[in-house]
C-alpha cells in the first residue's frame, strides 16, 4: 500500500483493486481516503470483504462487485484514477487480456499497478517450493511455474495496452515478520508502476 501511496496520493481518488479477494487492500486505500471499488471472481471471498467492511463502519465507503476485469472494463472504462492488480495476474487465463482491461478502466494521466512472480528458478524455489512446501503459507498448487510472469514480458503487455512503465522494483516478504520492503532485483516478486497518458 505504501508503494502506491507513495506514487500516487489515493485521497479522494476513485481506486479500484482487480482481485481484491477478501479487501485487505480496497479497505486500506479507503482508509487513506479513496472512494474504492474491489472486484473479484470469486464470491467467498467477497463476501467477507463486504462482511469486514460492514464491520468496520467502511460499508458505504467501498464496493464490492463479483465480475472479471474484462467484464468490467466494458461497464466502466476510464472510470479510475488508480487500478490495482496485486498477486493476481500469475493466476488468470491470460495476463495480457487482463492488462489490456486494467488500461481500459483507468482514466487518462490515471495509475496502474501491478505485481506478480518472475518466471525463474529462484521463483520457482521460493513462491512454489518454499512457500507451498517447506514453510506451508500457502496451500499446495497455489501456483502454476508455467503461468509466472518475467518482468519484460510485463512491461511489453502494459505498452502494448498503451501505458508507459515507470518503474519496476522487486519485493521481497518475509515469513517471520511477515512484512514486505522493496529490493533492488525483481528476480522473484516484483512490482510494476505505470502510467496512462
Amino acid at each position: 500500500m505504501k508503494y502506491i501511496d507513495d506514487r500516487t496520493a489515493v485521497a479522494g481518488l476513485r481506486v479500484l483493486e482487480v482481485g481484491c479477494g477478501g479487501g485487505i487492500l480496497t479497505q486500506s486505500l479507503a482508509e487513506l481516503g479513496a472512494v474504492t471499488t474491489g472486484i473479484d471472481v470469486a464470491s467467498g471471498p467477497l463476501k467477507v470483504a463486504q462482511l469486514h467492511a460492514i464491520e468496520t463502519q467502511m460499508g458505504e465507503k467501498i464496493r464490492y462487485i463479483e465480475t472479471t476485469a474484462e467484464s468490467f472494463a466494458e461497464v466502466e472504462p476510464e472510470s479510475f484514477d488508480v487500478v490495482a492488480a496485486l498477486e493476481m495476474l500469475e493466476h488468470v487465463p491470460d495476463y495480457r487480456s487482463t492488462v489490456w482491461a486494467l488500461a481500459k478502466l483507468t482514466r487518462p494521466g490515471g495509475t496502474v499497478f501491478l505485481s506478480t512472480i518472475n518466471r525463474n528458478a529462484k521463483a520457482y524455489v521460493m513462491a512454489v517450493l518454499g512457500a507451498e512446501y517447506v514453510l506451508n503459507l500457502l496451500p499446495r498448487g497455489t501456483h502454476d511455474y508455467d503461468k509466472f510472469i518475467k518482468p519484460s514480458e510485463l512491461a511489453s503487455a502494459a505498452r502494448d495496452a498503451g501505458l508507459l512503465v515507470k518503474n519496476i522494483s522487486g519485493y521481497s516478504y518475509n515469513p517471520l515478520t511477515r512484512g514486505c520492503k522493496l529490493v533492488t532485483s525483481p528476480s522473484v516478486n516484483y512490482l510494476v508502476y505505470a502510467q496512462k497518458p
